[in-house]
């Protein structure tokens, strides 16, 4: 079985095409070939994603990244069995261009589709990794609009163990380098800066850091941030930018650290997967890696060029829903895209 998957919840388009084995005695899903066009030099003017013209360039872009995945592939469109979408959360505009695109597409092929929840992609792309993980796992979920310590049971078996109740890792990195002046997407820009900063120069606070839940808040750190830009003046120094850029990193990595153990401990699990955009951090990696390590627990990342958004963890959570049998395939030819879509609904 083949699975086309398309992702256009923001501003990355992904296309992706996964070969299924009937069974799963037979092994594990295959990626064949992926192409993925990311709209951060469009959106670099503004600070940020516009959704209209996120919208529009995923247009432009979703049908020349399939032909460019069936050929890369040598697959003809119409051996395709299913396709998949990201169905929800996202940009409104954004996701109906992916999910008209794949169910009009079903409909000329007379085959099925299935719409997936975006964070069970991210939560599933590490399978698409020579290092897969097995379940069941604590699953730490950073990204730009997510912050989440889930327990996952098995595909489809999810339990919240805490999440952010203000704004997301992402958001803090993004928010904090905006205010250091750095370009868009921030979290990088700031992570290159801090490699000559000294993180101890700032003290910032570590919200919740002690609270005893796996909860996260990150709003009042970039108030601190904030503070400290200001009372360095118009001219701060590279360096002074390096030390708070550094001091920024730390803060956000510690609190991400200090709440996985303590998820992991609260389970009794032995193995972490960290997913999401915040999970290619050069930082978190090896203080989590140092971490767990420690502790006994195995640390499972997805591939550097699947931490962002992309087609492939589309696919792949259809294809792994496709295996076990749960996939709610469609055939009516109708659609309809859900913003907010909480996961444990999925």
């Amino acid at each position: 079985m083949l699975v086309l998957g398309f992702e256009s919840s923001c501003d990355e388009t992904g296309v992706a095409l996964i070969e299924v084995p009937s069974d799963r005695s037979q092994g594990a899903p295959r990626l064949l070939a992926q192409a993925l066009f990311s709209q951060i030099s469009m959106h670099q003017a503004y600070g940020g994603v516009v959704p209209e013209l996120a919208s529009r360039d995923h247009i432009r872009r979703v049908l020349p990244l399939t032909r460019e995945v069936l050929a890369e592939a040598a697959v003809p469109l119409a051996q395709v069995d299913v396709i998949a979408y990201t169905q929800g959360p996202g940009l409104a505009g954004a996701l109906l261009v992916g999910a008209g695109v794949a169910v009009a597409m079903a409909a000329a092929l007379g085959k099925p589709t299935l719409g997936i929840h975006h964070l069970e992609g991210h939560l599933l792309s590490p399978f698409l990794s020579a290092d897969a993980p097995e379940f069941p796992f604590v699953a730490l979920l950073v990204s730009g609009g997510h912050t989440q310590l889930m327990r996952v049971n098995d595909v489809g078996s999810y339990e919240m163990l805490g999440e952010t109740i203000d704004d997301a890792a992402g958001e803090a990195f993004d928010k904090s380098a905006k205010l250091l002046g750095l370009p868009y997407p921030g979290g990088p820009h700031l992570a290159r800066l801090a490699l000559n900063g000294d993180a101890k120069a700032f003290d910032l606070p570590r919200p919740m850091l002690r609270s005893g839940k796996p909860d996260f808040s990150f709003a009042g750190l970039k108030t601190a941030v904030l503070t400290q830009v200001k009372r360095l003046g118009e001219a701060p120094t590279e360096q002074q930018r390096a030390d708070l850029a550094a001091a920024t990193q730390a803060a956000i990595v510690e609190v991400l650290v200090r709440k996985s153990l303590l998820a992991l401990k609260e389970t009794g699990l032995k193995r972490l997967v960290v997913a999401g955009g915040v999970g290619a951090n050069t930082m978190l990696r090896e203080q989590l890696n140092a971490a767990c390590g420690k502790r006994g627990v195995r640390v499972h990342y997805p591939e550097l060029s699947l931490c962002t958004d992309n087609g492939a963890m589309i696919a792949m959570a259809a294809a792994m829903r496709l295996q076990r049998g749960m996939a709610d395939l469609q055939n009516d030819g109708g659609f309809a895209v859900r913003p907010r879509w909480t996961l444990g609904s999925a």
